[in-house]
Order: C-alpha cells, then sequence, then structure tokens
C-alpha cells in the first residue's frame, strides 16, 4: 500500500531525448570494486553509448581507468546526489529502493520533509 502511495506521487518523467533517440545502444555497467584501477581501459569505456555507473565510486583522478563518461549513476539513496553539481542535468540518476527507510527518503524528497 505504501508504495502504491508513492507511485501516485511521482511525477511521470520518460527518458532523456538523447537516450530515447538512440536506435542502437553499446551499454557498459561500470562498478564500484576497484577491480578496474590499474586496467587503463577509460578511453574505451568512453566509447560506449551508454554508461552506467554504480554506486558512487569516484571517477574523478581515476579516469584513465574507468573513463570520464557517465550517462546514469544508480545507487542506494544514502549515495544520491546532495546538490546539481553532483548530477549535471545531463545524467540520469536512477535511486535504487528496497529498504523500508528507502521508501521513507522518497517519500521526504518527493512532498519535501525532513527525514
Amino acid at each position: 500500500e505504501k508504495i502504491k502511495d508513492l507511485l501516485e506521487l511521482l511525477p511521470e518523467h520518460d527518458l532523456p531525448e538523447d537516450l530515447k533517440s538512440k536506435h542502437c545502444k553499446r551499454c557498459v555497467v561500470v562498478g564500484s570494486g576497484g577491480i578496474l584501477h590499474g586496467s587503463e581501459l577509460g578511453h574505451l569505456l568512453n566509447q560506449f553509448d551508454i554508461v552506467i555507473r554504480l554506486n558512487d565510486a569516484p571517477v574523478q583522478g581515476y579516469t584513465d581507468h574507468v573513463g570520464n563518461k557517465t550517462t546514469i549513476r544508480m545507487t542506494y539513496p544514502e549515495g544520491a546526489p546532495l546538490s546539481e553539481h553532483e548530477c549535471p542535468p545531463a545524467r540520469l540518476f536512477v535511486a535504487v529502493l528496497f529498504k523500508s527507510v528507502d521508501f521513507n527518503w522518497l517519500q521526504a524528497m518527493v512532498k519535501n520533509e525532513t527525514l
């Protein structure tokens, strides 16, 4: 019931136009485990149409290894950007909700409430 109520509060949004307009997308998912450190694969990762980064792993200072392109950032609410500078308008942020406290966070964000 709580999820149903929250979904009704959310504005309906579609994918950004630059994502919708690509007919054939080459995607890569980059995790945050550090396995790419020392790989020097950054230039290869930047060539993908869509770069999905998980959690809040740093890019700055590691671009030779992990690239610098981010199309979608997926993380739990505790990793959500705190300002526009952390998530530029060209990037899509996806909150991954699964704990009850995550749904409380979403409700507070939508209703502009404090937690």
